[in-house]
């Protein structure tokens, strides 16, 4: 068996500690934390109410 040859062509990050990769390099080399409370809908409910946050909103065309 072959090994496979991979090629990438680009990074791209979303993460609650940056939008992008150059905001969440710097923001990991900094120690900054993405966990916080919810705020992006009602979890009184449930036990845990935090979480690692990350809202895209999506166009609609």
């Amino acid at each position: 068996m072959e090994p496979k040859r991979v090629v990438i062509t680009g990074l791209g990050a979303i993460t609650p500690i940056g939008k992008n990769v150059a905001d969440y390099w710097d923001s990991l080399i900094k120690g900054v934390g993405g966990a916080g409370m919810i705020t992006r809908f009602d979890a009184s409910k449930f036990k845990c109410r935090i979480a690692c946050e990350v809202f895209r909103p999506i166009a609609v065309l």
